[in-house]
C-alpha cells in the first residue's frame, strides 16, 4: 500500500479502466457514473450523478465527460443539410437533431462544473471538439500511439496541479482506407463493423495504455 494514499474520484467511468489501475497502486479510488459498472468492482462505484458525491473531500479527480453532443465528428448534425450553401444564422436546424444546440450547451455546462469542482487536482479527458473552443483550450493533446496502441485518435486533457502525461510505448499507427477514399484510423475502421448503437462505447473507451499511464503518471 502507497504511503501517500490518494482519495481519488474517477468521474464518468462505469468500465473502472483508470479505477482499478489506481486501486493496484493502493489508492482509494472510487468510478462513478448514472450506468451500472462493468468493471466488476461494485463496491468501488458509486451509481448516481456525479455532483452528489463531488464534496467527499477527493485528493483529485480524473474525469472522462460524455463525447457526445461535444466533438467536432458531431458538428454535421446542427444544421439541415439542404442549407450548406447558406450563412450560419440562416440554417435549419438538423431535421432529425431539432434540439442538439442545447444539449451541447448542457454538455458545455456539465464540463464546465466539472472543471470547477472544489478538487485540488483535476484531470478532464475529451476529443477535439467543442470544450476547446467554448470554454478553454487543453494542456495537452495526446494519441493512443503513444501509449502503445496502433491506433490514432486525438484526446484533449485540461488539467490542474497535475503534470502533463508523457508517452509510455510510442508505436506506429495503422489506418485504413475505405470505400469513399478517405483513410481511417483503425480504431474507427474496426468499429465500423459494429451496429451503429454499439459504436460508441466502443469508440469512448479508455485505451489501457492511457489507463495505466494516468495512474502511474498521477496517482
Amino acid at each position: 500500500m502507497k504511503e501517500n494514499k490518494l482519495k481519488i474520484l474517477v468521474a464518468c467511468e462505469e468500465s473502472q479502466a483508470v479505477t482499478k489501475h489506481l486501486r493496484v497502486l493502493g489508492h482509494e479510488a472510487f468510478s462513478c457514473d448514472i450506468l451500472p459498472c462493468s468493471g466488476g468492482h461494485q463496491e468501488w462505484h458509486y451509481q448516481q450523478d456525479v455532483f452528489e458525491v463531488i464534496e467527499k473531500g477527493w485528493d483529485m479527480m480524473i474525469a472522462f465527460p460524455p463525447c457526445t453532443y461535444l466533438t467536432i465528428t458531431g458538428n454535421r448534425w446542427f444544421y439541415h443539410p439542404e442549407d450548406k450553401h447558406l450563412p450560419t444564422d440562416e440554417r435549419r436546424p438538423h431535421p432529425l437533431h431539432p434540439n442538439r444546440r442545447e444539449l451541447q450547451k448542457e454538455a458545455l455546462d456539465f464540463v464546465l462544473l466539472l472543471l470547477n469542482a472544489p478538487i485540488n487536482k483535476i484531470a478532464l479527458e475529451n476529443p477535439i471538439g467543442a470544450i476547446s473552443s467554448n470554454i478553454k483550450k487543453p494542456n495537452q493533446i495526446i494519441q493512443p500511439y503513444q501509449y502503445g496502441h496502433d491506433t490514432a485518435k486525438s484526446t484533449c486533457l485540461w488539467l490542474k496541479n497535475l503534470p502533463l502525461l508523457k508517452p509510455t510505448n510510442i508505436v506506429e499507427p495503422i489506418s485504413f482506407k475505405m470505400g469513399d477514399g478517405k483513410n481511417y484510423n483503425k480504431l474507427h475502421y474496426e468499429t465500423f463493423k459494429l451496429p451503429v448503437e454499439e459504436r460508441w462505447k466502443v469508440r469512448s473507451a479508455t485505451f489501457p495504455g492511457i489507463a495505466e499511464a494516468m495512474a502511474e503518471q498521477w496517482g
